[in-house]
């Protein structure tokens, strides 16, 4: 198992792969094998080795929220009393509105990424998190255009 802040060395091959995988997680390892001309145990082998590195952490789907009526994508800033950060955010995470926090600086301790289907749902949610005694301030930001939204960018090592 690599340790967390282990950087992994991959090689132009690693790179190809990671690259395939990325534009669609189902490509079979004979298609990769095919469009890179190396055998199916070579990919195979290399895919262990990412998932047993970390370098993937699983293959999921790419949901667009919106087809299921989540078409109100908030950031919101959260300014948590201090120590007790990790176990609000544990708690809040699993939260089925959220779909990602980040530990920040600044004003705020945490930035959530969470998706509604209206206003009303959002208004619940956030009046729920200033209930939460850890909560001290929240900051609702909301989306007017997603530009770009994309956990997994295509051709990451092309740049």
């Amino acid at each position: 198992m690599n340790d967390e802040g282990e950087i992994v060395k991959i090689d132009e091959t690693d790179k190809k792969i990671l690259n395939l995988l990325n534009r669609d997680g189902r490509m079979s390892y004979r298609k990769i094998s095919r469009e890179l001309g190396i055998s199916v145990g070579t990919v195979h082998n290399r895919v262990d080795k990412f998932m047993k590195s970390g370098v993937i952490k699983k293959f999921v789907p790419q949901i667009d929220h919106s087809k299921l009526g989540y078409k109100l994508t908030t950031v919101i800033g959260v300014r948590v009393k201090g120590g007790v950060l990790s176990n609000w955010e544990n708690k809040t995470a699993y939260h089925k509105n959220v779909i990602g926090i980040y530990d920040v600086t600044g004003e705020f301790d945490a930035i959530l990424i969470a998706k509604f289907k209206d206003t009303t749902e959002l208004d619940a949610f956030v009046k729920e998190l200033l209930k939460e005694g850890d909560v001290q301030r929240t900051y609702t930001q909301t989306v007017l255009n997603i530009v770009k939204e994309d956990m997994g960018s295509t051709d990451i090592f092309s740049r």
